[in-house]
């Protein structure tokens, strides 16, 4: 009788942990939230607040007055790129062969969501509705 070895078993991870678990929860739970919140943005940017020719720097700077919207565009900002960041680490896991190719591409995806991720929380915070 034949086994079967499962993919990249030798030389990787030999030690069980459940991050892949909590990998693919967050993936569905962030992904329901994000729904919620993209919709929710979508309702009140293009249906209930004019649409979008309205949207300038001053209603960007009314907006982002109020902590509530700040917090949405934060949560909103945080969830995305980690959602996709997860499925993008999954997709390179899955299909880059190579160890050396595998961990140069994650660590371009993890530089890049870090910066992303930095860069907006430091503009939702430090956002200056006087420079308009």
């Amino acid at each position: 009788m034949t086994t079967i070895e499962a993919p990249r078993s030798t030389g990787r991870n030999k030690q069980r942990s459940n991050f892949e678990m909590y990998s693919w929860l967050f993936m569905r739970i962030s992904g329901i939230v994000l729904i919620f919140l993209v919709l929710g943005h979508l309702l009140i940017m293009n249906i209930l607040d004019g649409g979008v020719q309205r949207i300038n720097f001053a209603f960007v700077a009314g907006r982002w007055a109020s902590p509530f919207w700040q917090v949405w565009d934060l949560a909103m900002l945080w969830l995305a790129m980690l959602h996709g960041g997860n499925g993008l680490r999954t997709i390179i896991n899955d299909y880059a062969e190579r160890d050396m190719t595998r961990f140069w591409l994650k660590s371009l995806l993890y530089v890049s969501v870090i910066f992303i991720v930095a860069l907006g929380t430091l503009v939702i915070f430090t956002f200056d509705p006087n420079l308009g």
